[in-house]
């Protein structure tokens, strides 16, 4: 049995690289996810879950005394301070806690119990990236893998004196179970607003669509990979039909033939799985710094830049490389079981078994093409848009065999003369073996024509939105709320104009928010964009009358512009005047007038100055030298660009990534097929051969029958592609991140896939076609010879 692949090393070569990749490819995304994930939940145990009951106050700070009084009432509270600050080399996040009340079993205890003296005294810790990063920290710092990437863990008195805020605190936690009887914090704190567990906006919830985003197109390689290992099992097994006549003829029963074929597609899944799972750690640990500044830009998530190795992925990995290779050698195993004794001798049963199987796809496909209607007509949710997706691309897979055959049928009756009736009919012949590496490649080139549109069309709209958004020339970021009106005073007489930003954290909607305030100026007026607002909105904003949405809220709460109402802490509801684009926000967030915000929340610290001047840098200038600001705090209009487009950028370089990975599958399908089949196409050859065609033309001949095919199915993905297009942007897109983006097309991108592709396929027929040429009548004669 085994001697067939001694005698094919290459076919064996395609068959393991092939499972392989498909390891490395969906081991690798599982890889990602689950390291995500595991600093997700270090940052939530740092402070006992990190999704405890918090007072906070809505001005972003509490005086010391509130915790002093709460705790003299008896509540089990704790305080956190928490902010930015540049420490060496970076800016880092501070955290200081208090140890002697911080929550029994949070990591943050755990790490200051041992040397609480040392801790109290100024004793820090840091992830290990964290002190890379530093370099030459001031603090006495040890590193920690429990502490997440990018932050520092002291003292509250520490930290209070790294971000200049002494006699105040960010939060406070209260413990899960507080003593009967206690005086309601109503009472003893009115100015502090209480965010109940589980209401905050965790992490995990936050990137669930990112990451499921990344596990299906994870999925989707993978199954690409699968199409070679399908696409070997199955030619090898046709290649081996005298074998199996002979043994059958000897008395081996079917049973234990099946059970040994079975035994070597397992021994070959251990053996590629093993390997796999190795390139998808190489994988995993090149991409990992790229996915962790996508989750840090985005949502603020800390993932380390460095990854580690966790049994859980290989385990799962190994698992879908047994699963996968018993799918991609089940339909072989199944014809081999049903076809009669001698039926393997003859070459025409194997073909009226590809016949029938070409059959059976059109009809899953036809019921595939039935659910993805019914999915896009009544679904909704995630899970719903991805089943839509998958039920697309399969029936347009399994399709695309049939369709391929139409085409060349119309071909075979549209050609004229003896030779190109034949090409025509011989391709349309040999069809079903190449039709699994011509599948392959139609999932490859649709995946890249539509995840590369859908990435075209967001750069074309998030460059467009951006001009419109970060029109301040320079944005300034106040370190304490007696900096920024320090900073406001200053500025009244060398800004054009000042936007002040202030912010309160609150829940819309029943989901994590923001609620900002809005100053009437004719910078939002004249470039704000809007998807959809009522007459006069400005002024009615201005006024106080309404409130505008982010798409992300206006889509998840059905609250249109002009009959929605939106509930806000402390003024009811609202009237919804307008709906704005607010691409990269996972959080809701809504928008009133800079009055009307001041009126109900007038200790709420501005954040933040978007500043307008016709000298930008005269102005950087002037807080830098007369202010004395320092630079980090100082951001012009083209830093703010060129960073958002950067985090853009590095968002898609991992599909960017996994696209190349699907098409280079894909070209190693078709070589792998093109090459097992020109070894078995020499009996039909042959005659050609002995009435004249020369093997020159016989190889030209191959190479434009190639060519062909993979022309058909260039055709097929283009509007395969566009409908993956159109589903990501209207229904993962509006469903993950919760904003719809408008389609929009390419057609440059697509001839250059198509060049590429062209020059794919062309490589991968070239080797079979050479050998044709150079060594064709030394192998047709031998036909003969064999009486073949």
């Amino acid at each position: 049995m085994l001697s067939h692949w001694a005698r094919s090393p290459f076919q064996l070569a395609m068959l393991l690289v092939g499972l392989a990749l498909a390891t490395a490819l969906w081991s690798g995304v599982q890889a990602l996810n689950t390291e995500a994930r595991t600093a997700y939940a270090t940052a939530e145990n740092l402070l006992a879950g990190g999704n405890a009951a918090r007072l906070a106050a809505p001005a972003g700070q509490i005086p010391e005394s509130a915790f002093a009084r709460l705790r003299r009432a008896g509540w089990d509270v704790s305080p956190v301070v928490e902010g930015r600050v540049a420490m060496g080399d970076t800016r880092v996040t501070v955290l200081g806690i208090e140890p002697l009340t911080a929550p029994q079993g949070s990591t943050s205890a755990e790490l200051a119990a041992p040397d609480l003296t040392g801790f109290l005294a100024g004793l820090g810790f840091a992830h290990p990236q964290t002190l890379d990063d530093i370099r030459n920290p001031e603090l006495d710092l040890r590193p920690s893998q429990a502490i997440p990437v990018g932050t520092v863990l002291v003292d509250i008195a520490q930290a209070q004196a790294l971000l200049n805020n002494a006699g105040f605190i960010t939060y406070l936690t209260l413990a899960p179970s507080q003593r009967d009887g206690l005086t309601p914090l109503a009472t003893l704190v009115p100015d502090l607003r209480l965010t109940p567990a589980g209401d905050g906006a965790d992490l995990a919830g936050l990137t669930d669509s990112f990451h499921l985003n990344l596990t299906a197109f994870g999925l989707l390689a993978f199954a690409v990979g699968l199409f070679i290992v399908h696409s070997a099992v199955g030619l090898a097994f046709e290649q081996r039909r005298t074998m199996f006549r002979t043994l059958r003829a000897l008395g081996v029963p079917l049973r234990h033939l099946a059970v040994l074929l079975a035994t070597e597609l397992a021994l070959f899944a251990v053996l590629a799985g093993v390997a796999g799972l190795a390139l998808g750690y190489v994988m995993a640990a090149s991409l990992l710094p790229d996915v962790a500044a996508t989750l840090r830009g985005l949502y603020g998530a800390p993932v380390p830049g460095a990854l580690q190795f966790n049994p859980a992925w290989a385990f799962a990995g190994m698992a879908m490389t047994l699963a996968g290779t018993a799918l991609a050698g089940a339909q072989a195993l199944w014809r081999l079981w049903r076809l009669p004794v001698l039926a393997p001798a003859q070459p025409r049963a194997w073909a009226h078994a590809g016949m029938r199987s070409l059959r059976v796809q059109g009809g899953v496909a036809m019921g595939l093409a039935v659910v993805a209607i019914v999915l896009a007509q009544t679904g909704g949710g995630l899970v719903t848009g991805f089943a839509l997706l998958a039920a697309a691309l399969l029936a347009a897979a399994l399709a695309m065999p049939l369709v391929l055959a139409g085409a060349l049928a119309l071909g075979q009756r549209l050609a004229r003369g003896p030779v190109a009736q034949w090409f025509w009919a011989d391709s349309r012949q040999n069809l079903p073996r190449l039709s699994l590496a011509l599948m392959a490649l139609l999932l490859a080139l649709a995946t890249n024509i539509g995840v590369g549109t859908m990435v075209s069309s967001f750069r074309a709209t998030f460059i467009g939105w951006l001009d419109l958004r970060l029109v301040a020339e320079v944005t300034v970021t106040p370190r304490t709320p007696s900096e920024a009106r320090a900073l406001q005073e200053f500025l009244q007489d060398h800004a054009d104009a000042i936007l002040p930003t202030q912010r309160l954290d609150a829940p819309l909607a029943g989901q994590p928010g923001q609620i900002y305030a809005m100053k009437d100026h004719a910078t939002f007026r004249d470039t704000w964009p809007l998807l959809e607002a009522v007459p006069q909105v400005w002024d009615r904003l201005a006024a106080g009358e309404g409130v505008l949405i982010n798409e992300q809220l206006f889509r998840r709460a059905g609250l249109p512009a002009g009959s929605g109402m939106l509930d806000l802490p402390e003024l009811g509801a609202v009237p919804v005047l307008g709906v704005y684009p607010d691409y990269g926000n996972p959080l809701a967030q809504a928008i009133i007038g800079q009055d009307r915000f001041r009126d109900i929340w007038p200790d709420t610290p501005i954040t933040q100055f978007a500043l307008r001047s016709e000298t930008p840098q005269a102005l950087i200038a002037v807080l830098q030298d007369e202010f004395g600001l320092p630079s980090g705090q100082i951001t012009d209009q083209a830093q703010a660009k060129a960073l958002s487009m950067s985090i853009f950028e590095r968002t898609f370089m991992i599909t960017g990534a996994l696209n190349v990975l699907t098409l280079s599958i894909a070209g190693m399908a078709l070589f792998a097929a093109l090459v097992t089949l020109s070894g078995m196409r020499v009996v039909q050859l042959a005659p050609l051969w002995a009435l004249g065609l020369t093997t020159g033309r016989l190889a030209a001949l191959e190479l434009a029958r190639a060519l062909v095919l993979a022309g058909l199915t260039l055709v097929f993905a283009l509007p395969v592609g566009l409908m993956l297009a159109q589903v990501l942007l209207a229904v993962i897109n509006v469903q993950a991140f919760g904003w719809r983006l408008p389609l929009q097309f390419f057609p440059a991108d697509w001839g250059r896939l198509a060049l590429w592709a062209g020059l794919a396929v062309l490589a991968a027929a070239l080797l079979p076609a050479y050998r044709l040429w150079r060594h064709g009548p030394n192998r047709l004669l031998r036909v003969f010879a064999h009486e073949k």
